[in-house]
């Protein structure tokens, strides 16, 4: 019974990328520079699995003897956003990043926006999503228009008060503005961001939704799901894959909750794949420049690794990477161009394997169709054969 278990852990970068700069991130390295600010940080489990033993990763223990194979894996699409991180994991290449909007979304989409919606709006900048609540909350409560926001990234985001705007209103909104935000403004995803509170003290709730494009091409989950395999995903996998190639899915309160999910699909018999993220590293600290809050995220999920491995079966695979990476240490509140780590682990396979720096992230899925006898190609290079 194969299995394939993919966990993003999303942003845990592990240093620039060749072409950082033209990003504006040289010098981003988020897992180093968190180790760098900690003292006595540590990953113990992760490095008993390799992550210490990968090429020029910096701030964490190399193992004598590692249990499982490691390496990195360099972005080649354009890009360093959430979509397309995992779609590249996924077997997809994007030759031009997702549009962005610095300066605020223009007119024809905002006139069409609040035509349609029948409101005004608030906002119409790039901001972190903290901060827009704090500044904008009040005058949001007060006249019931919702908030529009952007950040680096390739998102359209709409927050609003629940007992302002009720959640599947919001919903609505984000559908509507999916519709417009096509062609040439076809942005990676629009999310809703609804919160709670009273002034000066706003709160996200997790009744967040991200609306994404349907993907370009057709990726690995789409290929297993149509030779009978199950494909379950937990986190906002489905969101970012807009449910294509997915056959059951469930969403999370936070990292460890989704760290329960996955064990959880773990236990039950299913040939397939199971895909997770855990959005926490990146959305609640990474963003916010929050480098304890990073480091213990890092370590909690540190504690879990046990778990996950005594729950494997036999012939599973697991994979465990990053999309992205967002170096809480720099000034920018963005993601940042790093590589990503690669460590790879399974009863049946090789121990100790460096496969050293990886051309795309796509070689997970070349790797994963390879194993499930999935005719697929993804340009790019399978590394079953050096594993198993």
């Amino acid at each position: 019974m194969k299995r394939a278990i993919i966990i993003v852990l999303d942003s845990v970068g592990i240093g620039e990328l060749p072409d950082a700069e033209k990003y504006g991130d040289k010098g981003s390295n988020t897992l180093g520079n968190i180790a760098a600010n900690i003292p006595g940080f540590s990953l113990p489990n992760l490095e008993s699995l390799g992550l210490g033993n990968i090429d020029s990763i910096k701030g964490i223990k190399p193992s004598a003897d590692p249990m499982g194979c490691y390496g990195r894996m360099a972005e080649r699409s354009a890009g360093k956003d959430t979509t397309t991180g995992h779609w590249e994991i996924a077997g997809i290449f994007l030759d031009r990043p997702f549009p962005v909007y610095p300066d605020g979304f223009p007119p024809e989409i905002m006139d069409e926006f609040e035509k349609t919606t029948n409101t005004k709006t608030l906002g119409n900048f790039a901001a972190s999503g903290t901060e827009i609540i704090n500044m904008l909350g009040d005058e949001h409560v007060k006249t019931g228009y919702p908030i529009v926001y952007t950040s680096a990234d390739s998102v359209f985001q709409i927050a609003a008060h629940e007992d302002i705007i009720p959640v599947e209103k919001l919903y609505e909104m984000c559908e509507i503005a999916r519709r417009i935000l096509t062609g040439e403004h076809a942005v990676g995803r629009v999310i809703a961001r609804p919160f709670v509170g009273r002034s000066g003290e706003y709160k996200r709730t997790e009744r967040r939704r991200d609306y994404s494009l349907d993907p370009i091409e057709k990726t690995v989950l789409d290929y297993a799901k149509e030779m009978g395999y199950e494909v379950k995903a937990v986190g906002k996998i489905e969101d970012i894959f807009n449910k294509k190639g997915i056959t059951d899915a469930v969403h999370t309160h936070d990292n460890m909750d989704g760290v329960d999910k996955t064990l959880q699909y773990m236990k039950e018999s299913f040939e397939g794949i199971l895909f997770t993220n855990l959005v926490d590293f990146d959305m609640i600290y990474g963003h916010r420049n929050n480098i304890e809050g990073y480091a213990k995220a890092l370590v909690e999920f540190d504690d879990r690794v046990p778990e996950i491995l005594e729950s494997l079966k036999d012939d599973d695979i697991l994979f465990i990477t990053a999309d992205h990476g967002c170096d809480p240490s720099t000034e920018s509140t963005d993601h940042s161009r790093e590589y990503v780590p690669l460590i790879v682990y399974g009863k049946k396979l090789k121990r100790g394997i460096n496969l050293g720096t990886r051309n795309t992230f796509s070689d997970i899925a070349q790797t994963v169709a390879q194993y499930l006898g999935i005719n697929a190609g993804f340009k790019a290079t399978s590394f079953l054969d050096q594993i198993l």
